[in-house]
């Protein structure tokens, strides 16, 4: 029996990113049989508690001190939301036992950590959607793993609403 095939999806609390995951288990990744050609690896990239707290307290190394414990708990409940909310989105659409990995670091890195780690053949990430104003000055996930990650990348754009 051949080895499966390795998708790497990264997962965060955007609806963009949520969208992604689900789209890729409808259209890509279907109900685990023994002709699925994918082993499904789900990825969040945990923001460090340091620059999260830096963002939220302003300037002063005391005010950051004191909001490092209340970021943290945060973090870790806003980490465990994303990852069981991914495992149940699996479950309802009958893809079993994808591996989850949960990783400080920017999620540019940590995703293309994970395709060399895990010898990916794909890696899914949602878009933002950001224009190229914003992109320049946020940066884009999506598009530093386009050009960076060793593997094939797919971009799901969530479609547009109509008003």
């Amino acid at each position: 029996m051949e080895e499966k095939q390795v998708m790497v999806v990264g997962i965060d609390d955007s609806d963009f990113s949520l969208y992604a995951l689900e789209w890729t288990l409808d259209h890509l990744v279907g109900p685990t049989t023994d002709d699925s050609i994918f082993k499904l690896v789900l990825v969040y990239a945990k923001p460090s508690v340091l620059s999260a707290a830096g963002l939220l307290a302003g300037p002063g190394i005391h005010r950051v001190a004191d909001v490092l414990p209340i970021v943290d708990s945060d973090l870790k409940r806003t980490t465990t939301k994303i990852v069981e909310y991914a495992k149940e989105l699996c479950i309802k659409k009958s893809v079993k036992d994808p591996i989850v990995e949960v990783v400080d670091g920017d999620p540019r890195n940590v995703l293309c950590d994970a395709v060399e780690k895990h010898h990916a053949s794909i890696l899914v990430v949602g878009s933002h959607g950001y224009g190229p104003i914003k992109r320049a000055v946020l940066g884009s996930v999506s598009d530093y793993c386009a050009h960076n990650a060793h593997c094939s990348v797919m971009i799901v754009k969530k479609p547009k609403t109509k008003q």
